[in-house]
């Protein structure tokens, strides 16, 4: 968890020059564990910090979304 948010927040305050993707697997527990909307609802993050993560339940999913994201950050180079 420390690191996912540290991840998180080097993103946010864009500390990390080269985009990464962040995906978290398994929405039914992750979802349960960090409720992220209720940190929007209470001020604690912004609604447009959600769009630094994923969440993904299958291990095809996740290959699309990345194969996606190096396309659209990379310009296709090696997928």
């Amino acid at each position: 968890m420390d690191e996912l948010l540290e991840l998180l927040t080097l993103l946010q305050t864009d500390k990390i020059k080269k985009k990464v993707a962040v995906i978290i697997y398994g929405s039914e527990y992750w979802k349960k564990v960090v409720d992220f909307d209720a940190m929007v609802e209470h001020g604690v993050i912004n609604r447009q910090d959600l769009r630094l993560f994923r969440f993904i339940d299958t291990p095809e999913e996740a290959f699309e979304y990345l194969r996606g994201f190096l396309h659209k950050q990379y310009g296709g180079r090696g997928a």
